[in-house]
């Protein structure tokens, strides 16, 4: 089995992030803690204009926080720190002065929606369908909804967290703003994405910079109030209704 990794690839000024888990790319506290400096370090890169944020494997993007963690939270202060790490992961990337180009190669569930929706222009294959469980566990996407619903819309938001059991197709998002493009291969996306960065690259990069500042507007309270979603999330994960279903999950 493969291991864990983030990494930062550098190809004509475009920085290529690339993240993977052999648990479907769910993602534990020690690899958002990695995910969160090597986008903070590529923004500061002079060597890198574009930033492109992807991940290992075929058919899932991300599976969101790692389940294996989560059932091992026992008291409030380590749930809110769990769900803090999506919290940091997305303010990286929302304060990030470069452009980040999303590539969603497959599905994306919880805080994996909340990464696609972070980034500044989402391509998707046909298989990146996309899932809110959290209501299901007795939880909820509390930190992702700011940039889920800033994406995607407040009611497709409300849509797909309470019905917390489905997919919504790849159309779905794409119709709701969340992708920009889909493409019916992860070959053809990949060729996409780096024909679009590399294009972008060669751009005014204060024009850019100062273009994000603009699509991020109103935002800067996020630094207070993700956190302050975790610390919700963080005490709801202690509830016995949660407890009760993290454990069949875990008998299942």
């Amino acid at each position: 089995m493969k291991q864990p990794y983030i990494t930062l690839t550098i190809e004509n000024e475009v920085g290529y992030i690339e993240f993977f888990h052999p648990d479907q790319n769910a993602m534990p506290t020690e690899s958002l803690q990695r995910l969160e400096q090597t986008i903070i370090e590529a923004g500061t890169n002079k060597a890198v204009k574009v930033i492109v944020l992807k991940s290992g494997g075929d058919r899932t993007f991300c599976a969101g926080a790692s389940f294996k963690e989560l059932i091992a939270i026992k008291e409030a202060e380590s749930g809110k720190q769990f769900f803090s790490g999506f919290a940091n992961v997305i303010n990286a990337m929302r304060k990030c002065p470069k452009l980040i180009i999303g590539r969603v190669q497959g599905k994306a569930v919880g805080g994996g929606v909340g990464l696609a929706a972070a980034t500044d222009y989402c391509m998707a294959t046909q298989y990146a369908a996309i899932k809110l469980s959290e209501l299901s566990i007795g939880i909820g996407p509390f930190v992702i909804e700011p940039a889920v619903s800033r994406k995607i819309g407040k009611t497709a938001m409300s849509q797909m967290t309470i019905n917390a059991t489905q997919f919504f197709s790849v159309e779905f998002a794409k119709e709701k703003g969340l992708y920009a493009e889909v493409y019916e291969t992860t070959e053809l996306l990949d060729a996409a994405v780096k024909e679009f960065a590399e294009k972008l690259s060669t751009y005014n990069p204060e024009a850019l910079k100062e273009i994000k500042t603009v699509f991020w507007e109103g935002t800067t309270h996020w630094d207070t109030l993700l956190l302050e979603r975790a610390k919700i999330s963080g005490k709801l994960v202690l509830s016995d209704f949660t407890k009760a279903t993290l454990k069949r999950f875990a008998t299942s």
